[in-house]
């Protein structure tokens, strides 16, 4: 039997089936389209979605087949008005090396997580289309119907199959929101001459009457993003896109005569459309990406939050399949998932608002979409069941050491603040304490497992433990040394130094001692397999660590006989 049938080979889909793949899952992935589309739709990954390709091990293939963000140059009336670099003020910080996006085209990108999933031997079902679902008998699997009337069994099934998802709608699930039919852009992928542009800027023709935009796409010599306000009929009516009107379209807005355009396909007709499934998931049926959620363009964020609704659901599917977790696990999807849709749907409508402001006076541009909310980067699970409550200690709080639950809690040191339960797990530039090659902690936290990082002398003791009971269930331990500590006897797991501080500081776990060393506080720090802050807990305070680990792990045991040797102390070691 299928473990996971996906439905939908776009980039969610792909990013899922390499997940549970590498995880060794049995993962199934069709499309309903005959080959593989080839289309520019979406114009890249943001830093966050970077975060999650470096995991899957194909980042260093998208940056090379990519190109970093272009600057904005705006026009009015044919002539350049502006020059916007919306990252020239940004840079790359030792826990976000990813400061900003990359610009691949959509085909591209997916034909890198097609050639990574192939490497796990699962290749993309092409030409079959999901037509009926039905829950087994007893409710342990789906049965799922394919348009060609054969019928499969899998123990789980994600679509991921757009907007007009036929898995949604086979499920009954509502999809409200609106369609904004007076906000139309017509789009495609297109050649210009030789030499017609430069090649290093993104042209932005915004008219009082229209605007054209163009992109070039990268790895191609002469291919560019075309996007525009359509022509309208008599009535006012937005007519189709043709090649022979984007080449009206650019010579009435561009100082490029129509001949300049010499190819135009992929064409199509884009519309404003905000909506939202009412819920994510039925039985054992999910949504993701499109399927789920779909809002405004500006903003960039329509891939990229499929992509982390991907990362967000493999591992727990994961760990249910392979039954160290408990099926409510997977309650926590939607719980986590859909607030973040719904703040995206408002994000981008006011990145529209503001884009749509900007560009009816001279020089105003796309880059009034960009903030610092689409990296991806801020997005975290706050809210959710696996952040609160993790201690069956009354008196540790939040977990965070010395922390009220309502303050901000800064970093020691002053330098940032420490990351609350379900936010982003920072990375950290280190050194391998065995190899003294260059590191970083999110190489650590890489691949399918649980990472529990020890800050501090008196973390060792606890990482022995762990490692004890859950070294064979997919939690892995790494010592984070200070650079003045002795590392002598370091323990089972792995080991990195925090030559820079920067870990620590990143983490709250340093200390100023007044004299620029500091002293580090013993903590230990749970960090969840799609790299979100799990639990953070003195390093005396193995019970807490033991029992979130439970959770998403399962008991064995020794965890067993670990609880009950805590049991009425508190959790704190005698």
């Amino acid at each position: 039997m299928t473990d996971v049938l996906i439905g939908g080979a776009g980039p969610t889909g792909l990013v899922l089936a390499c997940d549970l793949a590498r995880r060794g899952a049995a993962v199934r992935i069709v499309d309903r389209s005959p080959v593989p589309p080839r289309t520019s739709r979406a114009k890249g990954p943001n830093a966050r979605s970077l975060e999650i390709l470096d995991d899957l091990g194909v980042a260093e293939e998208v940056l090379a087949a990519g190109s970093a963000p272009l600057p904005m140059l705006k026009y009015r009336d044919r002539l350049p008005v502006a020059e916007t670099d919306p990252w020239a003020d940004s840079a790359p910080t030792p826990d976000a090396p990813y400061d900003r996006g990359r610009l691949i085209a959509q085909w591209r990108l997916e034909e890198i997580l097609r050639d990574r999933l192939a490497g796990y031997g699962v290749r993309v079902e092409l030409g079959r289309e999901v037509t009926g679902l039905a829950e087994g008998p007893g409710g342990q699997h789906v049965d799922v119907t394919f348009a060609e009337g054969r019928t499969e069994r899998a123990r789980y099934v994600v679509g991921c199959d757009g907007a007009h998802s036929s898995v949604r709608k086979l499920l009954g699930i509502g999809f409200e929101g609106a369609t904004a039919e007076d906000q139309v852009m017509v789009c495609g992928d297109v050649d210009l001459a030789d030499g017609a542009l430069d090649r290093t800027r993104w042209h932005q023709w915004f008219d009082e009457d229209g605007a054209v935009m163009l992109c070039p796409i990268p790895g191609t010599r002469t291919g560019w993003w075309f996007q525009a306000g359509p022509e309208r009929d008599g009535r006012g009516r937005p007519l189709a896109p043709t090649a022979d009107g984007f080449r009206r379209l650019l010579a009435r807005h561009t100082a490029l005569p129509g001949r300049a355009l010499t190819r135009a396909e992929l064409l199509s007709t884009y519309r404003v459309n905000v909506r939202m499934a009412d819920r994510f998931r039925a039985g054992r049926v999910f949504l993701a990406g499109d399927a789920a959620h779909v809002h405004a363009v500006a903003g960039g964020l329509g891939m990229n939050t499929g992509i982390q609704d991907a990362f967000n659901l493999g591992w727990k599917l994961g760990l249910v399949l392979a039954g160290h977790a408990g099926a409510e696990l997977l309650d926590t999807y939607e719980e986590e998932r859909l607030p973040v849709a719904a703040r995206t749907l408002d994000l981008t409508s006011e990145r529209l608002r503001a884009t749509l402001e900007a560009i009816r006076r001279p020089g105003g541009g796309l880059d009034a979409a960009i903030t610092s909310d689409t990296t991806g980067l801020g997005v975290g699970y706050g809210w959710s069941s696996l952040a609160r409550g993790l201690s069956e200690d009354p008196r540790a709080g939040d977990g965070f050491p010395d922390a009220p639950d309502a303050e901000v809690r800064t970093a020691r040191g002053g330098e940032r603040p420490a990351p609350h339960p379900g936010g982003r797990a920072p990375d950290a530039p280190c050194v391998d304490a065995g190899t003294g090659a260059r590191t970083r902690l999110h190489r650590v936290f890489a691949g399918p497992g649980t990472t529990v990082l020890g800050f501090g002398p008196g973390s060792a003791a606890a990482l022995r433990e762990v490692a004890a009971v859950y070294g064979d269930a997919g939690v892995r331990t790494c010592r984070v040394y200070a650079a003045h500590e002795d590392r002598a006897g370091s323990g089972p797991g792995a080991a990195v130094v925090d030559d820079g501080g920067h870990a620590a500081a990143a983490y709250g776990t340093k200390a100023s001692d007044g004299t620029g060393t500091g002293t580090g506080t013993s903590t230990l720090v749970v960090v969840r397999p799609d790299h979100h802050l799990g639990l953070s807990a003195r390093a005396d305070d193995t019970r807490s660590v033991l029992a979130y680990l439970r959770r998403l792990h399962g008991g064995t045991r020794s965890a067993e006989g670990v609880a009950e040797r805590f049991s009425g102390i508190g959790g704190r070691r005698p």
